[in-house]
């Protein structure tokens, strides 16, 4: 196994900077890559080796590269017009967490491979909470050479590690299968949540009884209490299931294959991102039901 000392994390959202955190954690010289001078600061304050909005800023001594950017786009600006991938050492890992189609990653990996780069298709699950924590779930897919050159890294970022495979593009087939699940699950525990508003059934009793019972999912749990206490600040945004379920649409397009509730669930989203909800929390969706009073946010 060789020896990892430095790690870039480029994208510090809410993942990305619990990831860079749990990394500092575990012993390694972070850099972070954003363009938001306040996550720059958050994550030197934690620790870092050092930040930059410049993505080839640290090349020469890095030892592996996290990739947490939003979609696809964003992952080929940093890693190939920013000219990261032409500026690291050879061999070096880069590991992709963006939820991308297998096609994209597969594009992705085959331009990394131009510089002799290898590349982890691995996308994570667990939200901000368990990366602060370090006890994401991975599920990834590339050669084994490349888990055992992070390995270190995925130890400190992650409870648990799904192998996937050699095949680059099947661990973001797993990622999006999984979205499906959460996309569906937001959705229809916002349809629940309108139906007791209708039925003039407080909605805290409601959240109460939910989460004490059968029909509970972990979705439902962690993001109806944000209608419940009024607050749609996002952790996740709307307009990001617009995008993970539309890779959700198009993977089944491709496979000729019917998802009857995940294009429910699609179109319920895309409603409310052209209500003008798509930068607040994905429950915000529920704002889509009319003739029912929401909770405010206590000031």
């Amino acid at each position: 196994m060789s020896k990892m000392h430095s790690v870039a994390v480029i994208g510090l959202g809410s993942m990305g900077m619990g990831v860079a955190t749990s990394c500092i954690r575990a012993g390694f010289d972070v850099y972070g890559i954003d363009l938001s001078d306040a996550a720059r600061q958050a994550l030197a304050a934690a620790g870092a080796k050092g930040t930059s909005h410049q993505c080839t800023d640290f090349a020469a001594q890095l030892d592996a590269v996290i990739v947490l950017v939003v979609n696809a786009k964003q992952v080929n600006a940093v890693l190939f017009e920013s000219g990261l991938a032409a500026s690291l050492k050879a061999g070096t890992p880069v590991m992709v967490c963006a939820t991308i189609s297998a096609d994209d990653a597969k594009a992705i990996a085959a331009g990394l491979a131009q510089y002799d780069l290898c590349m982890l298709d691995a996308p994570l699950s667990g939200g901000a909470a368990k990366a602060a924590s370090g006890e994401l779930t991975v599920m990834a897919s590339g050669e084994p050479r490349v888990f055992d050159q992070l390995e270190p890294v995925l130890n400190a970022v992650a409870a648990k590690v799904y192998n996937v495979g050699p095949e680059i593009g099947k661990g973001s087939t797993v990622k999006i299968i999984h979205q499906l699940l959460a996309g569906v699950h937001i959705a229809v525990g916002a349809e629940a949540m309108a139906m007791a508003a209708r039925a003039d059934i407080p909605l805290d009793l409601m959240y109460d009884v939910v989460t004490n019972a059968a029909g509970n999912s972990w979705m439902f749990e962690n993001r109806m209490k944000h209608v419940v206490e009024g607050d749609y600040t996002p952790t996740s945004m709307v307009d990001i299931f617009v995008k993970d379920l539309g890779l959700v649409a198009d993977s089944a397009k491709a496979m000729h294959f019917p998802l009857p509730l995940a294009s429910t669930a699609l179109n319920m989203f895309t409603e409310a991102s052209n209500a003008g909800f798509g930068q607040e929390d994905d429950s915000a969706v529920i704002k889509i039901f009319s003739g029912i009073e929401l909770p405010k946010k206590e000031r």
